[in-house]
């Protein structure tokens, strides 16, 4: 079970704090980062905030003060003082921004994926249609395991984070009807090239690796897909990807309050 710092909500109108609301399941727009170290540090800060407000004006959401009163919020709810490693989770729709904080834990090499047949609503938008989801994530170790979304025998994304898989040294993502995290639009930059094309179930077995990328799990391996007998060949490109995460860390400036 998630570990919460704090949760607290209020009106998009006005600011006014109100009982806190997750707004898991309502017509909206959340963002998840990383918060991490003392003075705190937002990794991938500046694309989380700009993806957040873009998606939002797409959803019908709009507020010509809505970029300043989210940073309030944000400046209200973190401290200067406090060494974190926390997940800070925005979400909004046209009543209430809400936040939360709560603890980030560090995946495990032993990660396994659990297939569900789960394709999000409008997969291009991180919205908030994500009941069925967290029905799956509440009750699994999030440190060793996540689930695999798959629609008509094709893997498209996990609960959390995006997925690349490797085989005989070149990368692959699934073509469409996932959602484009920070995370993987950093790696983006990072790798030669990436090939968009159907992952389907039946040739799962010709990767060698299966990385995930998201603000939570950062770099990922999969160690296993118990239902496909799937098992991780190496751990070759899991290994330079992470020093590449890990550049972004050091790299990352302070949060300025």
């Amino acid at each position: 079970m998630a570990i919460y710092l704090l949760k607290k909500s209020y009106q998009l109108k006005d600011l006014k704090q109100v009982e806190f609301n997750d707004l898991w399941g309502d017509h909206g727009i959340f963002t998840t980062m990383w918060i991490f170290g003392k003075p705190a540090k937002i990794l991938f800060f500046d694309s989380h905030l700009r993806n957040l407000i873009s998606s939002l004006k797409k959803y019908q959401i709009k507020k010509k003060s809505l970029k300043a009163d989210i940073l309030k919020i944000i400046n209200l709810n973190l401290s200067k003082k406090k060494k974190y490693n926390h997940l800070l989770r925005i979400a909004v729709n046209k009543k209430i921004i809400s936040i939360s904080l709560r603890k980030r834990v560090k995946p495990k090499l032993n990660f396994n994926l659990k297939l569900a047949k789960i394709k999000r609503e409008k997969p291009q938008f991180k919205n908030l249609k994500y009941k069925k989801i967290l029905s799956y994530l509440s009750k699994m170790d999030n440190s060793q395991s996540d689930i695999a979304l798959v629609s008509n025998k094709r893997i498209l994304e996990t609960g959390t984070s995006n997925l690349l898989f490797v085989k005989d040294k070149k990368f692959f993502t699934p073509k469409k009807d996932y959602y484009e995290g920070n995370t993987y639009k950093f790696f983006r930059k990072k790798i030669k090239r990436i090939t968009k094309k159907d992952i389907l179930l039946k040739e799962i077995k010709n990767y060698d690796e299966i990385l995930l990328l998201g603000s939570g799990k950062g770099v990922t391996s999969v160690r296993t897909i118990h239902q496909t007998k799937w098992k991780r060949k190496n751990l070759k490109n899991f290994r330079i990807l992470s020093k590449h995460f890990d550049d972004a860390i050091k790299k990352c400036n302070s949060y300025k309050f």
